[in-house]
């Protein structure tokens, strides 16, 4: 299982505008908040999504980019975030690799991907992992304690 302070893994994947993200581009430069939800335009990740996208302006400002992961296509992420405006990526993770990198559980019985939120330091490394289906936004608290608790002791 990932843990605190492991490097996280590295990959790249599509997002809403055909541009490949490649979380190593980021090392040494940004922190990310990198938050795997189940499926677009459902209450839960609505709440969640739209959370992020009203606080976006906090967490650049604390050195951190926000980028959404789910199974969902390209397609579906490109309506989602037209809709509710998102200033963040989503990427496309069709087949799930990368949901199987992170360790990310499936919910209720199984039958959902589960919702998790891990909290990347600039070096690359895991400082927090949130894992709850049923509190989407505080996801969203969560990472910006994470992130202004990085920023007071750098």
């Amino acid at each position: 299982m990932l843990q605190i302070g492991d490097l996280a893994p590295d990959f790249s994947l599509k997002t809403t505008t055909g541009d490949t993200f490649q979380l190593s581009d980021y090392r040494g430069k940004r922190s990310i908040v990198l938050y795997f939800y189940p499926k677009d335009d459902t209450p839960g990740c609505t709440a969640e999504a739209c959370s992020f996208r009203d606080q976006y302006e906090d967490f650049q400002e604390l050195g951190a980019e926000v980028v959404g992961v789910s199974s969902d296509s390209e397609t579906s992420h490109q309506k989602f975030t037209q809709k509710h405006r998102l200033p963040f990526p989503l990427l496309a993770d069709t087949g799930g690799r990368v949901r199987k990198q992170y360790e990310v559980p499936r919910a209720l019985l199984g039958l959902l991907p589960g919702r998790v939120t891990f909290v990347i330091d600039a070096e690359g490394r895991i400082q927090y992992i949130f894992n709850s289906m049923n509190r989407a936004t505080d996801h969203v608290s969560e990472a910006k304690q994470v992130l202004t608790k990085l920023r007071a002791t750098t």
